[in-house]
C-alpha cells in the first residue's frame, strides 16, 4: 500500500524543506496557534511556485467554530478563486451546521462553483454528532472530498484509536474518502497506529519539528524516523 506522509507548513522555506526531506504532501496554513487559518495570497503564491509535491491550502476565515455565514462563504469563495488563479486546486476545509452535522448545502454550492477542487475535510469532522453518519455524507462527495483529517473524535489519535479503526473500515466499505489520521502522531506511536488502523495517510505537526516547535524548522532525524516506519 502507498503510505502518505503529510506535514504542516507555514511558508515557502518550510515547504521546500518538507519536500527535500521526503514528505508526500504539505498542508499550508497561517496562525497555527489557532489551529490553522487561511494563509496570505503572497505565501500561497510562493509555496505553489517553489515545490512540486501537492499543497493542500487551509481555507478557514476564523477559528471561533465551523459555522459560516453567507458573508463568510463569499470570503471562502474569493480565497478559492485566488488559489485557482495561482494554478492550485487543493484546499483544506470543513463546514458544519449548528447541530454539528455536515453542512451539505455549503459543500454542494462549493463544488458547483469549483468542480475541480481536491479537498481535505479537516478536523471539524471531530466535532460532528456521529462520525459514521458524517463519513457516509462526505462519501457522496468523494469526487471532491478526497480525504478526512481526524483523530477519531478524541484529543489525539491514540485516544481515538478504536474509532479510527472503524473509520478506516468504512473507507474500505464505501471506497473513499481516505481517512487521514492526525493529532498527537509521533515517531514513537506511528508504527502502532499504522498497524492497528490499516490506514495509509498520516498527518504530522510539531512532532517532526526541532524541539517540537512551530517556531523552528523540521527535524531531519524525526522525519526520517517517521518515513522509516511508514514506508517499510
Amino acid at each position: 500500500m502507498n503510505m502518505q506522509l503529510e506535514v504542516i507548513v507555514q511558508n515557502k522555506q518550510e515547504a521546500i524543506q518538507a519536500e527535500e526531506l521526503g514528505a508526500d504532501r504539505v498542508e499550508l496554513v497561517s496562525a497555527i496557534s489557532e489551529g490553522g487559518l487561511t494563509p496570505s495570497y503572497g505565501t500561497i503564491k510562493q509555496v505553489l511556485e517553489n515545490v512540486k509535491i501537492p499543497v493542500q491550502i487551509m481555507i478557514r476565515p476564523h477559528s471561533h467554530h465551523f459555522f459560516y455565514t453567507e458573508d463568510e462563504f463569499k470570503v471562502i469563495c474569493e480565497d478559492i478563486e485566488a488559489i485557482e488563479r495561482l494554478g492550485g486546486n487543493r484546499v483544506v476545509f470543513g463546514a458544519l451546521n449548528e447541530d454539528h452535522t455536515i453542512n451539505e448545502a455549503m459543500l454542494s454550492k462549493l463544488f458547483h462553483l469549483f468542480p475541480h477542487l481536491d479537498m481535505t475535510f479537516h478536523r471539524a469532522f471531530d466535532e460532528v454528532v456521529s462520525q459514521e453518519e458524517a463519513y457516509e455524507t462526505l462519501s457522496k462527495y468523494k469526487k471532491n472530498v478526497k480525504r478526512i483529517l481526524t483523530s477519531g473524535g478524541k484529543a489525539n489519535c491514540e485516544a481515538g484509536l478504536e474509532q479510527l479503526i472503524k473509520l478506516v473500515g468504512l473507507e474500505r466499505e464505501l471506497q473513499d474518502p481516505s481517512i487521514m489520521a492526525g493529532a498527537g502522531l509521533s515517531a514513537n506511536n506511528i508504527e502502532k497506529i499504522k498497524q492497528a488502523t490499516g490506514g495509509t495517510q498520516f498527518h504530522f505537526g510539531k512532532a517532526v519539528r526541532i524541539d517540537q516547535s512551530f517556531a523552528k524548522g523540521f527535524s531531519k532525524e524525526e522525519v526520517e524516523k517517521v518515513l522509516g516506519y511508514l514506508k517499510r
